[in-house]
């Protein structure tokens, strides 16, 4: 079959899956966070007028979120601005919905068209367009909305969440597509001052975006360090010195870049320790007491993580036994043994994370979000290199396997009414609007804006001013259930 057509197949599939995905956000409620965020509530206030945590450095102070500027900022720009230039084609209570849906899989597919470059890039396939819409296809199915969700679900069913951690993931591969591509090429990035700048400058935006993703950024850097650390004495050159390595693509350039990115991210993470979110009873040791029951209870919770591990584990025997030794092979499979130890250094630090309440054995589908996306990568890479690699019946056998594992995935997302809906909330928003009361009493049956029912009008101060915000009511209503 002529490659444009395999070009206009796979893509016919990707839409298919963009357009489920956007139809399955469209369904989901509005988190309990999200109002005292976008509004902001008083406890949220500080951040917003302290982006960088001066008050930390200076005073010591405490106070919420005090690295997630960005986060908050990009959450109240969002909130603020895009319901209300949706209303121009349908009505305010829906203009929500839709904006949770826009935004969740924009998020969703920015990810996978990264990683489907990344993969490309690491494979060194050169097969035109539709070799890229092959590496597409690959991921999209792994995206999981509804079926596999709870185990390796990327962005949230609570669109905070996916502002917090799915999306400055997408910055931070977009940050360091530069470096990858100078990496695999092994040439020094030669970057133009305004082009560094611009990194510069979103480095700082990913740093102070909440810790997770500024966790991953230490480990990758850390792995880089001791990298070049290697091919400094290997090179004898004499190591703590700043210098490249003759013919690497750790240039000067990019070693003071990447040290910018890491001073950020210390700064990030100390000045989150004073969060005031962060408070709990346990000690340092009973959290890593906790750590080996969480991986086993996420590695239990479905099938969709332990098969997507096995077949990466059966990609690097099938590379190691039937591909010849090249330069790409040798990537592909540095690349798998990068993502174990990356997935291995991020487990050991999360218990320094600290515990959440809705995380009571620290490991998540947000908290292990870089892994689970450098385990994507991992797959796509070693599966986009054997299928044109292998040769004969072994290419054959080989994409049937392929074929069968991917439609296992798309199988049990493929799912048009998601149990967890937001009709019940739609119709109790639709019933604040209509009531002429300045208090309304609603249906006890669902939340609204809100983790847990409110039996108290007063708590639901800020919920009221946010929907008079967007339009919802025309007046400030309370609500209670």
């Amino acid at each position: 079959m002529n490659n444009r057509y395999w070009s206009g197949f796979l893509l016919v599939l990707i839409l298919a899956d963009v357009v489920l995905t956007y139809w399955q956000n469209y369904q989901l409620p509005l988190d309990g966070d999200l109002v005292a965020i976008v509004f902001p509530a008083p406890w949220y206030t500080p951040v917003l007028h302290d982006p960088f945590g001066w008050a930390v450095l200076t005073k010591n102070a405490t106070y919420a979120a005090t690295n997630r500027f960005f986060a908050h900022a990009a959450m109240g720009l969002y909130w603020k601005q895009v319901p209300h230039l949706l209303q121009r084609f349908t009505t305010p209570i829906n203009s929500l919905y839709v904006a949770v849906a826009l935004f969740n899989t924009a998020v969703q597919l920015a990810l996978a068209l990264l990683l489907a470059a990344y993969v490309r890039v690491g494979a060194g396939a050169r097969s035109g367009s539709w070799g890229y819409w092959l590496a597409v296809a690959l991921l999209v199915p792994l995206f999981q909305t509804e079926g596999l969700y709870n185990q390796m679900g990327i962005t949230n069913f609570a669109v905070t969440y996916t502002f917090f951690y799915a999306f400055p993931a997408t910055l931070l591969l977009l940050l360091l597509w530069p470096f990858y591509r100078a990496a695999h090429r092994g040439q020094p990035l030669r970057l133009r001052a305004w082009q560094a700048v611009l990194l510069v400058l979103l480095m700082m935006v990913i740093s102070f975006n909440g810790p997770v993703i500024t966790a991953a950024v230490a480990v990758l850097l850390l792995g880089i360090g001791l990298y070049w650390a290697r091919r400094q004495w290997r090179a004898g050159l004499r190591w703590p010195k700043l210098r490249a390595v003759p013919g690497e693509w750790l240039s000067g350039q990019t070693l003071l870049l990447l040290g910018i990115l890491g001073a950020l991210s210390v700064y990030s993470l100390y000045i989150g320790r004073n969060n005031a979110e962060n408070g709990h009873s346990h000690t340092l040791g009973e959290l890593y007491q906790l750590l080996p029951k969480g991986i086993l209870l996420e590695l239990g919770n479905d099938w969709g993580l332990p098969v997507l591990i096995l077949l990466i584990v059966l990609n690097a025997q099938l590379i190691r036994r039937f591909v010849p030794a090249s330069p790409e092979r040798q990537w592909v499979l540095s690349s798998l043994r990068a993502v174990g130890w990356f997935a291995v250094v991020f487990l050991l630090l999360l218990p320094l994370g600290g515990y959440r309440d809705y995380r009571p054995y620290l490991v998540r589908g947000d908290s292990i979000l870089p892994i689970l996306l450098g385990l994507f990568y991992a797959y796509g890479v070693s599966t986009y290199f054997l299928l044109f690699q292998l040769k004969g019946i072994w290419r054959r056998r080989y994409s049937v396997v392929v074929g069968v594992f991917l439609f296992a995935f798309i199988y049990v997302d493929t799912t048009l009414k998601l149990p967890r809906n937001n009709d019940c909330e739609r119709w109790a928003l639709d019933q604040l609007a209509r009531a002429p009361e300045p208090v309304v009493r609603l249906s006890p049956f669902c939340t609204v804006l809100s983790w847990a029912p409110m039996y108290d009008a007063h708590q639901s101060e800020l919920q009221a001013e946010m929907l008079r915000y967007w339009g919802v009511t025309t007046r400030k209503k309370l609500y209670y259930q």
